[in-house]
C-alpha cells in the first residue's frame, strides 16, 4: 500500500490483515501536530477501502509516548486567535471523526505517555491495550484551554462521571494499572509483552468473519446515541446480511470439519 501523506510525523503500514498507523513524531514524543491531523483521514480512508486490512491498531513511535497531546509549540500561531483556532479545531475534528466512523476494528496500543489529545484519541478506540509504565492525564486545567463537550461525553461514557470529574478536575497522572481500573483501558500489561499481545488479539480478530464484526462494532456504536437516534435499522440489516453470506457457511464447515475458517467478507 502507498499513501501520499504529505508527512513523515505519521507512518502506515499493512502485514497479516493488520493497518498499522503510526504517530510518527517521537523527537517531541509523538505531540499531535495540524500535518498530523491531516494525515488521520487519509490513512483511516485508506485503511477502510483496503479488504486486506480487518483491523487497525494505532501506535506512538520511540517506546517513550503514545501520543503526548496536541503539539503546544502551535498553541500560539494555531489556538488563540478566533480564526486560526477554527481552522485547527476543523482539522482536529475531521481526524476524530474519521477514527470514529471505521467500520472496521480499531485497537490503541499505549507506550509511554498518553496525555491530552492523546487520551481523546485513544477513546475512539474499540479496544485499548497499555504497557504497565504508561501514564495517562488531561492536563487541559493546568493549560487554561477549554475542553469541548463532545471529549467530556466521550470520557464519561467511558469511565463514569465520577472518574471523569476527577481526571478533568485534578488534571493529575493516572499509571496504567489506575487506567485500567477505572476502565480508561481494558488492560495493563508488561511492557515487554505488550506489541506480543496486540499482534495476538489483532490476528485473532482478523481471522474472524469481517461481517459479523462489521455488525457488531454497528451495534456497539448506536448504545451509546439516545434511544431516538438509534439507527437499528441499519444494524438489523448488517445483522441479517450475515446470515445470507458465504462466511456464515464457511463458518458451519469449518466448525464440522474441525478446521480454522476462511472468511472472504461477503
Amino acid at each position: 500500500m502507498t499513501i501520499d501523506l504529505d508527512t513523515d510525523k505519521m507512518q502506515a503500514d499493512v502485514a497479516d490483515g493488520i493497518g498499522w498507523m503510526t504517530f510518527n513524531n517521537p523527537a517531541r514524543h509523538n505531540a499531535m501536530s495540524a500535518e498530523m491531523n491531516r494525515a488521520i483521514p487519509v490513512i483511516i480512508d485508506a485503511f477502510a477501502s483496503d479488504p486486506s486490512v480487518r483491523v487497525i491498531v494505532m501506535k506512538g513511535a520511540g517506546g517513550r509516548a503514545f501520543v503526548s497531546g496536541a503539539d503546544i509549540s502551535e498553541f500560539g500561531e494555531r489556538r488563540t486567535a478566533v480564526d486560526a483556532r477554527k481552522e485547527y479545531d476543523a482539522v482536529a475534528g475531521a481526524a476524530q471523526r474519521a477514527l470514529a466512523k471505521v467500520d472496521k476494528p480499531l485497537i490503541a496500543m499505549v507506550e509511554g505517555f498518553c496525555m491530552g489529545g492523546g487520551v481523546l484519541t485513544a477513546l475512539k478506540a474499540d479496544i485499548r491495550i497499555a504497557a504497565d509504565t504508561s501514564q495517562f492525564a488531561v492536563p487541559a486545567a493546568k493549560l487554561g484551554l477549554g475542553y469541548g463537550y463532545a471529549a467530556v461525553e466521550a470520557l464519561i461514557e467511558l469511565v463514569g462521571k465520577a472518574a471523569a470529574a476527577e481526571i478533568l478536575y485534578s488534571a493529575r497522572r493516572y499509571s496504567a494499572e489506575e487506567a485500567a481500573q477505572i476502565g480508561l483501558i481494558n488492560r495493563s500489561v508488561p511492557v515487554s509483552d505488550l506489541e506480543r499481545i496486540v499482534v495476538e488479539l489483532a490476528t485473532a480478530i482478523a481471522g474472524n468473519a469481517p461481517m459479523t464484526i462489521r455488525s457488531i462494532k454497528a451495534a456497539i456504536g448506536e448504545v451509546s446515541k439516545d434511544p431516538d437516534r438509534r439507527d437499528l435499522a441499519r444494524v438489523a440489516e448488517l445483522t441479517e446480511a450475515c446470515f445470507t453470506s458465504d462466511d456464515y457457511l464457511e463458518g458451519q464447515t469449518a466448525f464440522l470439519e474441525k478446521r480454522q475458517p476462511v472468511f472472504h467478507d461477503r
